[in-house]
């Protein structure tokens, strides 16, 4: 439960301090909290049958990468008008849970390594900003936001391409 609620809560709280928003967004709406916990025991009670594919959560954790750096950048934009912060604190909102769920579970975090995680993140929070500075109304930027970051992150993981390595020789 606690590494499914760091997960979850993780970027958005860091969001929210960054911009001075308190009380933090699931301190206001524990419905967030609620959501964690179910998908907790939900994924505790599907994992076993799983076994050892890691497929069926790297999508869901594709999914809530896109979704999460929107709906960042998309809250961002309410407290400042400025589009480039707005990015900065999608991506902050989509990456930074993950970041400290395999800190706690010991891993080198996703972020780190030569995966196409931030990067996805930060197509997702960049469309959505870009069109929504474009004037696009409605919920198009919404959605096709998520779905570049989450397309671009799914072709990340199906084909496995990375992004180059910057390596400095002795």
């Amino acid at each position: 439960m606690v590494i499914a609620l760091v997960t979850a809560i993780g970027g958005g709280t860091l969001r929210d301090v960054l911009l001075g928003v308190t009380p933090v967004f699931w301190v206001r709406e524990p419905f967030y909290v609620v959501v964690a916990v179910l998908t907790a025991v939900g994924v505790m009670v599907l994992a076993p049958r799983l076994g050892t594919r890691r497929g069926p959560l790297l999508v869901a954790d594709a999914c809530g990468l896109a979704l999460f750096s929107v709906l960042g950048a998309r809250l961002t934009l309410v407290v400042v008008t400025s589009p480039l912060i707005a990015i900065v604190m999608g991506v902050m909102t989509g990456v930074a849970g993950g970041i400290l769920r395999d800190v706690l579970c010991g891993e080198i975090p996703l972020i780190l390594r030569q995966e196409v995680y931030a990067t996805a993140a930060l197509v997702a929070a960049g469309v959505y900003v870009g069109l929504t500075a474009l004037g696009v109304g409605g919920d198009a930027p919404l959605w096709l936001g998520i779905v570049a970051g989450l397309g671009l992150r799914l072709a990340a993981i199906r084909w496995g391409f990375s992004l180059p390595v910057f390596a400095l020789r002795d």
